[in-house]
């Protein structure tokens, strides 16, 4: 149990990664604090957690919204006692069509949440995350480091957000904060069979099969790594 004794905060955890992180942190023995904006969703994932022993924390919450940000890291604390991990999950997709025919308030609802929503809780978790010298995660997409034509205010959103993972790796390394990016790869959820609709996702590893390195990452073996970027996929647990 890797995460015993830990306490970590989902965004985006109602389905999809989110949700196979949240199981599989629980497995490891962290405490798990859960949002989503589908309330009904992210309730009825809570109670799996629990009905599976896990101790969770579900707060509906729209990553978007300051106060509501607040309110959730307010949450976690008062019920966990501390914090130790913050994954930066929450995203759109938005459509994969050219610039010119990107809708303004689709482009602006899509960083909104996949970057300004990362922002929103970094702010308001480094200070809980202080205390514990905690870790901050953020999935990214291999669309993340580069442009790729047709992928719109994703793309933009995260590349924005591995510039905030490194930025936040610089500026709070001497309070003990570590923050870098995961881009999970290509993986067995709506928001892939969205983006390729032709797609076979039986070629695809479930969510929770890439896990291993948000574990790591959550946990005391990677303390001395920030503002590095990671392929899910691909990782191996370094030696040592």
């Amino acid at each position: 149990m890797e995460l015993k004794d830990r306490v970590a905060m989902i965004s985006g955890a109602s389905r999809g990664l989110g949700a196979a992180l949240a199981r599989r942190f629980a497995e490891e023995g962290a405490a798990v604090s859960i949002c989503a904006r589908d309330e009904a969703e992210l309730l009825a994932g809570a109670e799996e957690l629990s009905a599976r022993g896990g101790r969770v924390l579900a707060v509906p919450c729209d990553v978007t919204d300051e106060a509501a940000v607040r309110d959730w890291v307010g949450r976690t604390r008062e019920r966990f006692g501390r914090l130790d991990a913050l994954v930066n999950n929450a995203s759109l997709l938005g459509r994969r069509v050219g610039v010119e025919a990107y809708p303004l308030d689709e482009w602006r609802a899509v960083l909104d949440v996949n970057l300004t929503g990362a922002f929103l809780c970094a702010k308001h978790a480094i200070p809980a995350l202080r205390e514990t010298r905690g870790s901050l995660i953020h999935v990214s997409s291999g669309v993340g480091d580069h442009g790729r034509p047709f992928w719109g205010a994703y793309c933009a959103s995260k590349n924005g957000l591995e510039a905030l993972s490194e930025m936040l790796a610089g500026e709070l390394a001497e309070q003990g904060i570590r923050s870098n990016a995961v881009d999970p790869g290509a993986m067995r959820t709506g928001m892939r069979a969205a983006a390729y609709p032709d797609e076979s996702p039986d070629t695809l590893p479930a969510p929770y099969e890439i896990t291993d390195v948000f574990v790591w990452l959550a946990s005391e073996a990677s303390r001395e790594v920030s503002g590095e970027r990671f392929r899910a996929r691909e990782f191996r647990r370094p030696e040592g």
